[in-house]
């Protein structure tokens, strides 16, 4: 059995946090770029890990105070 300090690591694209292998990722490793569907789907949106986008605009479902 492997452990999963073993396994191999990348960096998220989006948040830029480390994230292992996971099985169901072993045919397309090498595409992988992030972490989570939430992530890949954030790509130029909300962040991962806050509420504003890289503009300084509000995130969904965020006041804008405009």
């Amino acid at each position: 059995m492997t452990r999963k300090s073993d396994l191999p690591v990348k960096t998220c694209a989006r948040c830029g946090r480390p994230f292992t292998w996971r099985r169901k990722w072993a045919r397309v490793w090498d595409e992988v770029r992030y972490c989570s569907d939430r992530c890949r789907g954030a790509r130029n949106g909300v962040t991962k890990h806050g509420n504003y986008r890289n503009d300084g605009s509000a995130g969904i479902g965020e006041f804008s105070g405009k």
